[in-house]
């Protein structure tokens, strides 16, 4: 089996920026061993370079194999030049758990702008990273910041992808088992065909919505099933979500 951390809109930086949330996240994923940790965007509020440094070192105590995206805030002010600099690569792909997962991560910011788009290079990149992993038998995970599919108790569906019909298509006819994301602050799941698409919450952002409290995603892939579970910052954990797992079988 295999087993991944997802944390989302770190928010470094904002005034409701809470730093013992962050540290609390980052220390539970390091002691649960995960064989990766997936950040989906947000890492900055305002993609200052300050920002980006600070949340540097908080990235740099995650201690499991790390891919890490662009969202819509890392994008302000020349934001997406400090991204480049300072944490990751911006849109790389990673293999792990012994070559049976592969982890494509995409950018879908765009320069001081909240929505987002992937563009048809990134599309084309993602097709052939597909049917590679397919080949290989491979499972295949989609990374980015915006969500592809509407989230529900979110209010007016706003700044989503401008291109998210040609993505979605692609994702679901490349087979992608699981595609994450972040940016509306409030952790879902949907199904569709043989993919399931899981938004994270913030994990560190007090810019919730009604009752909801900083949270993230771990998912544990068993041969027959996939389990994504809630953890809270309140260290209450709840089943998000479980699928059968009808793509790909890690032993």
């Amino acid at each position: 089996m295999a087993f991944i951390v997802h944390l989302s809109d770190m928010h470094v930086g904002a005034i409701n920026f809470k730093d013992e949330f962050l540290l609390s996240a980052i220390k539970k994923s390091n002691e649960l061993d995960p064989d990766l940790v997936i950040v989906t965007g947000d890492i900055t509020e305002n993609g200052y370079y300050l920002e980006f440094e600070h949340a540097a070192e908080y990235l740099d105590l995650i201690e499991s194999p790390l891919l890490v995206v662009p969202g819509n805030h890392d994008s302000r002010h020349i934001g997406n030049e400090s991204f480049e600099e300072l944490i990751r690569k911006r849109c790389r792909t990673l293999v792990v758990k012994n070559n049976e997962i592969k982890a494509i991560g995409l950018d879908s910011s765009e320069p001081d702008l909240d929505y987002g788009k992937v563009g048809r290079a990134q599309q084309r990149r993602m097709e052939r990273e597909l049917k590679e992993a397919e080949n290989r038998n491979l499972y295949k995970i989609i990374a980015l910041h915006h969500h592809l599919i509407p989230v529900p108790k979110t209010g007016r569906e706003r700044n989503v992808l401008t291109d998210a019909g040609d993505i979605l298509k692609s994702v679901v006819e490349g087979n992608a088992d699981l595609v994450l994301s972040g940016h509306k602050h409030v952790p879902h799941a949907w199904q569709l065909e043989n993919t399931a698409f899981v938004t994270a919450g913030t994990v560190s952002s007090l810019k919730l919505r009604g009752k909801d409290i900083c949270s993230f995603n771990t998912i544990d892939i068993h041969e027959k099933s996939v389990e994504i579970v809630l953890n809270q910052s309140n260290g209450n954990s709840r089943i998000l979500a479980k699928y059968e797992n009808k793509c790909k079988v890690i032993d």
